[in-house]
Formats: structure tokens, C-alpha cells, sequence
């Protein structure tokens, strides 16, 4: 049986995750004012001891977030509010589940990469743009950013679908 506690982090990360995921849907962007406010919120919650976990956990958490995701962003795969959010939700789980988090959200970004080409007609192509980021280590993020290219998608509710998962096994 899951302790108060869990219950009050689980809700909050469902409620910022899926907030954040909302706005990045309709805006294509993640407000600074959401990844604070949930960041502030994990270390609030690990000060008072209601996370279960401690300020440093806490931290570590949004360090390793941070730098979980980084790496994407350096590369044009995903965008800075990403990045943002996935810390800040490492401040509220701690360093083990925000690695967790990372898989899930590895995974599930995938599948909606692979749903959202076929639905646009270009699996191919997308399939082909993937291999020369990855080949090229991001140096052809320009080309493939192109408003032209129309391969973008709002990627927090991957964000979402994976730190859920993650802070339900918590």
C-alpha cells in the first residue's frame, strides 16, 4: 500500500507532467514558470521529508535529469523546456526513479517518433534524418530543424508517459 507521502509526489508529477505536456502540445513550448515551480516543489517536498527522499537526493535528481537530457538538446532532438522539465522532475523523485523516468521517456518518445512519421507519410525519411543525426553527432541539426522538414513533435508527453511511469514504481 503506497504512504501518503508517495501519493502526494505521484499526484504531483502527474499534475506538472501532464500540465507541462498539455502546453508543449498546444504551444511547442514548456514555461520556465512550470519547471521551477515543480523543481522548487521537489526540493520543498525533500526538506520537509515528504518526498521520502533528502535534499541531496533531491538534487541529484535534478542533476541527473539535467544530464540525462542535455545531451538530446545538444544534438536538436529535443528542446531546452524538455530538458528543464525532466530535471525538474528529478527533484521530485530522486536520482533512481528520474533514471528510470529516462528509459520510459527513451521509449515512449520512440513510439510516438514511429506513429506521428507513418501518420505524416514519412517513416522513410524520418528513419534516414535519425541515422545522419545520430552519424554525424548532431552536426546536421540545422538541416533537419528546418521549418521545411516538418519532423518536429512536442516530446513532454513522452516526458510525462515515462516519469509516471517511474514515479509509480516508486
Amino acid at each position: 500500500m503506497a504512504l501518503p507521502s508517495d501519493v502526494i509526489v505521484i499526484a504531483t508529477v502527474m499534475a506538472g507532467a501532464g500540465a507541462g505536456a498539455a502546453i508543449d502540445l498546444s504551444t511547442r513550448r514548456v514555461p520556465n514558470q512550470l519547471t521551477l515551480l515543480l523543481a522548487a516543489t521537489g526540493v520543498a517536498f525533500a526538506a520537509s521529508g515528504l518526498s521520502g527522499i533528502t535534499i541531496g537526493a533531491s538534487l541529484t535528481g535534478f542533476a541527473l535529469g539535467l544530464a540525462l537530457m542535455l545531451p538530446g538538446h545538444l544534438f536538436g532532438a529535443t528542446g531546452a523546456g524538455d530538458v528543464k522539465l525532466f530535471a525538474a522532475l528529478g527533484a521530485l523523485i530522486g536520482p533512481a526513479h528520474i533514471a528510470t523516468a529516462f528509459v520510459y521517456t527513451a521509449l515512449a518518445g520512440g513510439v510516438m517518433a514511429v506513429v506521428i512519421a507513418i501518420r505524416r507519410r514519412r517513416l522513410q525519411r524520418t528513419i534516414g534524418r535519425a541515422a545522419q543525426l545520430l552519424s554525424s553527432a548532431g552536426g546536421s541539426a540545422a538541416a533537419i530543424e528546418s521549418p521545411l522538414e516538418n519532423n518536429r513533435f512536442a516530446y513532454a508527453p513522452a516526458i510525462a508517459v515515462g516519469s509516471i511511469i517511474a514515479a509509480l514504481g516508486k
